[in-house]
């Protein structure tokens, strides 16, 4: 078994193993951590073990060719998407912010390409209306364990069968950063609660306070459009709309709700308690946060 180093996590900064690691050594299983993948060491080492085949789950380093190459059959790697769709880093979270009805797992030969390798087997799985990124990771998770297993059994038996994947039909999921999770309101109320629901757990979304603090946004819904006509309220993107009995904020193409929110320093609340309590000044007609 091959994992990451142990990194410094929590205030204290004191090194922790990964989940892998962990549950690697509960099974009495030997745990590798190389710091280096490019020496050609972790190559060599694999080599003197006449692995049969390696297979790579969400690894998060790129593993240079003599190392996927070292074992017999070479490397495989479990994919979070349907490839060629999602292709990179995060392709949980594009699949819920482009609105995908669908997606699954895609077992593939590793390559020199970002995830460009022949594909070997697939498994769909649909992406449920309140799915975030956390649940639906740890549903991929599950099925991605499967397909592993179910590859194995396949490829001894009957044989796999080997099919390239259309370049042409690519798209890629790049590495999310803090960053991305700051809220626009000018885009459109479905495409905001999207956001909001692939971004959680990480990076999670917010709005800036007028503080310059992030207030968390943790979750949302949009309002029906009936629901908006009847307001009978106009409001530029990011402004509020009501605050009783719900907190409304006008966004680029209909109404968000904000229904639960994280202010600085505090647990999450709903956003009725925010009212009553940090966000008590706020009324319709202004911005929602900073």
């Amino acid at each position: 078994m091959i994992s990451q180093p142990d990194r410094p996590k929590g205030r204290g900064k004191k090194l922790e193993p990964t989940p892998v690691k962990t549950l690697a050594l509960d099974h009495g299983l030997r745990v590798e951590q190389p710091k280096k993948l490019r020496d050609g060491a972790v190559a060599n080492q694999l080599r003197g073990l006449e692995i049969d085949l390696a297979i790579v789950v969400a690894y998060g380093r790129i593993l240079p060719v003599d190392v996927f190459e070292a074992p017999v059959f070479n490397t495989w790697n479990v994919h979070a998407s349907l490839l060629p769709r999602f292709r990179g880093a995060s392709p949980i979270q594009h699949a819920i912010l482009e609105g995908e009805l669908e997606t699954g797992v895609t077992l593939m030969k590793l390559s020199a390409g970002m995830d460009e390798g022949d594909m070997l087997y697939k498994r769909s799985m649909a992406i449920r209306p309140d799915d975030t990124g956390g649940s639906l990771t740890e549903r991929l998770a599950d099925l991605g364990a499967q397909v592993a297993v179910e590859g194995i059994a396949i490829a001894k038996g009957d044989g796999l069968t080997v099919t390239p994947q259309d370049a042409t039909a690519a798209t890629y999921a790049r590495l999310l950063e803090k960053t991305d999770g700051r809220l626009d309101f000018h885009a459109d109320a479905v495409a905001l609660d999207r956001r909001v629901r692939a971004f959680d757990p990480w990076p999670g979304t917010f709005v800036p306070l007028a503080s310059g603090q992030p207030l968390k946004i943790r979750r949302v819904r949009p309002v029906p459009t009936e629901a908006m006509a009847q307001a009978e309220v106009t409001a530029e993107p990011g402004h509020i709309v009501r605050t009783q009995p719900a907190l409304w904020v006008a966004t680029g193409a209909g109404g968000l709700e904000i229904v639960e929110v994280q202010p600085p320093g505090k647990r999450p609340m709903t956003a009725a308690d925010f009212l009553r309590g940090a966000g008590r000044h706020l009324q319709p007609g202004q911005p929602f946060g900073g």
